[in-house]
């Protein structure tokens, strides 16, 4: 089924604008009109749920500063107060100084009002207990939420709780038939993406995410294949080139996979009507001495 209005979802928020995966770029994500914002999970030393990409909390804050004795300075080796006390936006830019990596309860509170939410489950076999902690916090989420990890064994585990999720990496076209026993999304490189792929995918009742879009020529690519959504660090230029570029021309109840709201999809203007030049004035033929006639006029094509 072709989307020619898919979702957008803001990769880590919005990091070309704010530090990926802090509030700083969730709420910039809503303001650039993403209709979701995408998020890493990660278990710190206590059981808590931050959010954060990468396993190291090296990379987006100054831990290395504050805690020079503990490399490799792994988040699930420290405590939620440790890390609470890290500055996860200077390395950004200065005027983010102070921005903290936030609790995933936190985020959820904060962004109650805000776009859906893609939340990616890091590293789970490292905390067997993650599935319920998550669970114990999706009353917490918005309506629109899709779980997704690289461990196809949680995807599993979590969507027997009655979760939505999607796969975090390129599955092949053999896989989908298995992959649609327990999950309704499938998240694809958008080079790898082809038109087949996605017909076979809709065939199944999975809804395929593209990632990561970030230039329009790759936009047009996967929008002509039907994906139902794009994963992009360019949350703000993708919808500016939606809203220029497609349209929806069927009413949006067929069009969607993704049951939301009518209201944003931006309908094709009615097509003109072709161009009609009046009919010239019939050529008399005279001269003849015989009684007035008309020869026919043939268009030029």
């Amino acid at each position: 089924m072709f989307d020619p209005d898919p979702l957008i979802v803001a990769h880590r928020g919005a990091p070309k604008v704010a530090p990926e995966n802090t509030l700083a770029a969730f709420r910039a994500a809503g303001t650039a009109g993403a209709d979701l914002y995408e998020l890493d999970v990660h278990q710190t030393r206590d059981g808590h749920l931050v959010v954060i990409h990468d396993a190291s909390l090296a990379r987006t804050t100054d831990v290395e500063q504050v805690f020079p004795d503990r490399a490799p300075w792994r988040v699930r080796d420290f405590t939620l107060e440790e890390i609470t006390k890290l500055d996860a936006g200077s390395w950004f830019d200065q005027k983010f100084a102070g921005e903290r990596v936030p609790t995933l309860r936190g985020v959820l509170e904060a962004m109650k009002d805000g776009p859906g939410l893609l939340l990616e489950v890091k590293h789970p076999e490292d905390a067997p207990e993650v599935a319920e902690r998550l669970a114990g916090l999706m009353a917490l989420a918005p309506p629109l939420t899709i779980v997704q990890s690289f461990d196809w064994q949680f995807i599993k585990r979590f969507q027997a709780r009655g979760e939505r999720a999607v796969l975090s990496r390129s599955p092949a076209e053999a896989e989908l038939t298995d992959i649609a026993e327990y999950a309704e999304y499938v998240s694809v490189k958008h080079r790898a993406m082809t038109p087949a792929y996605v017909r076979r995918a809709h065939r199944l009742g999975l809804k395929v995410l593209a990632f990561t879009v970030n230039r329009r020529p790759a936009l047009r690519r996967v929008v002509a294949a039907g994906v139902d959504g794009l994963i992009t660090n360019r949350p703000k230029a993708l919808r500016r080139a939606l809203e220029t570029h497609v349209c929806f021309t069927a009413p949006p109840e067929l069009v969607s996979m993704t049951n939301r709201p009518p209201g944003g999809r931006r309908a094709c203007p009615p097509p003109a009507p072709a161009p009609t030049a009046p009919a010239p004035a019939p050529t008399p033929v005279v001269g003849t001495g015989l009684p007035l006639v008309t020869r026919p006029v043939v268009p030029l094509l």
